[in-house]
Order: structure tokens, then C-alpha cells, then sequence
């Protein structure tokens, strides 16, 4: 498991989350990634690209009031 803390890029953390996904993931192996969320629609969207992409989305969750986690399992 490894994990990656996005929230320095704000709101354009997606293009990040799916580079470490492609090249830094193993396949199998499951990233947990924190971002930055204002007004939620960062949550539905990483979600879609995740699946989009065919890994699986594990958890999504409320980290504190400003950030969020999303656990990825990287497709094999």
C-alpha cells in the first residue's frame, strides 16, 4: 500500500492521481490519495476516471474539513 498526498495541487490533482496510478502503482497493488475537496464535485470525478481507467475504487471517505482520501486498487 502506498500513499500520496495530492493536496498541494489543489483542484487539478487528476492528471497526478493517474500518472502515479499508471507508472508508480504496481498492478494489484492498492494507493491511497488525499486531495483537496471545495465543493464535492472533485469526489465524483475522481471516482469516474478511476473506473474509467478499469482500477477499482475501494473507499472514499472524509478525511478532515477541507480533505479527502480515496482508496484505489490498481487494476492487474
Amino acid at each position: 500500500m502506498v500513499r500520496y498526498d495530492l493536496r498541494h495541487l489543489k483542484d487539478s490533482f487528476y492528471d497526478r492521481m493517474m500518472e502515479l496510478l499508471e507508472n508508480e502503482v504496481k498492478p494489484g497493488e492498492v494507493a491511497i490519495f488525499l486531495f483537496e475537496v471545495g465543493d464535492f464535485s472533485p469526489i465524483q470525478k475522481s471516482a469516474d476516471l478511476v473506473k474509467e481507467a478499469g482500477h477499482e475504487l475501494l473507499n472514499s471517505l472524509k478525511f478532515n474539513q477541507v480533505d479527502w482520501t480515496i482508496v484505489v486498487r490498481r487494476k492487474a
